[in-house]
C-alpha cells in the first residue's frame, strides 16, 4: 500500500486514512479498499498512486489498470445501488452488507453512513469471517466522524493527490 500523504488534512480525516491503514496492513489477504460516497465518489483508498494510472489510461481511451481502488470504487457504487434497489422491491429494509465470492477473490461491500460505502477486494485464499469482523470494526469506528463537509475534505485530497498538486 502506497501511504497517501496526510499533511494539511483535519484530524478526522487523518484518523480515516490511519483506520484504512490499519485495516489493509492488520488483514490478510486484502487487496485493496475503497470508500465511497452515496453517488459514486472515491473518498479514500489504499492505493492511490494507482488511482492516477487510472485517470492517464482513461484520458488515453486505454482501460484502467485492473483491481485498482478506482475500478473498485466503480464496482462497489454500482453493486450498493442494485443491492438497495433490490431490497426496496423486497421490502427488506436497509442494506447491511453484501459479498461476493468468486474463484479468484471475494469482495465485501458494507453500508458506512448517508450511503457511504466501504469495498474491500479480498485474495481467493482471505478468511471471510475475519474480513467482515475488521470492516464492521472500521464502519464502527468511521460512521459516525464521515460528515458532509469530511467527505468533501477527502474527495478534494484524492483529487489534489491524483492531479499531483498540492
Amino acid at each position: 500500500m502506497t501511504a497517501p500523504s496526510t499533511f494539511g488534512l483535519s484530524s478526522e480525516a487523518r484518523n480515516l486514512h490511519w483506520l484504512l491503514s490499519n485495516l489493509v496492513e492488520e488483514v490478510p489477504g486484502i487487496q485493496s479498499v475503497a470508500v465511497v460516497s452515496s453517488d459514486g465518489l472515491l473518498l479514500l483508498s489504499s492505493d492511490p498512486g494507482r488511482n492516477a494510472e487510472a485517470k492517464e489510461a482513461l484520458e488515453a481511451k486505454r482501460t484502467g489498470p485492473r483491481g485498482s481502488a478506482a475500478d473498485l470504487a466503480t464496482i462497489v457504487s454500482g453493486i450498493g445501488s442494485l443491492t438497495i434497489g433490490a431490497a426496496k422491491l423486497m421490502d427488506s429494509g436497509p442494506v447491511k452488507h453484501t459479498m461476493v465470492a468468486m474463484e479468484e477473490g471475494s469482495l465485501f461491500v458494507m453500508s458506512i453512513s448517508d450511503g457511504s460505502l466501504l469495498g474491500v477486494h479480498g485474495s481467493a485464499d482471505c478468511d471471510m469471517s475475519v474480513v467482515a469482523y475488521h470492516m464492521a470494526l472500521f464502519v464502527g469506528r468511521a460512521g459516525h466522524v464521515l460528515t458532509p463537509e469530511l467527505r468533501s475534505e477527502l474527495r478534494k485530497s484524492l483529487e489534489d493527490a491524483t492531479t499531483g498538486s498540492a
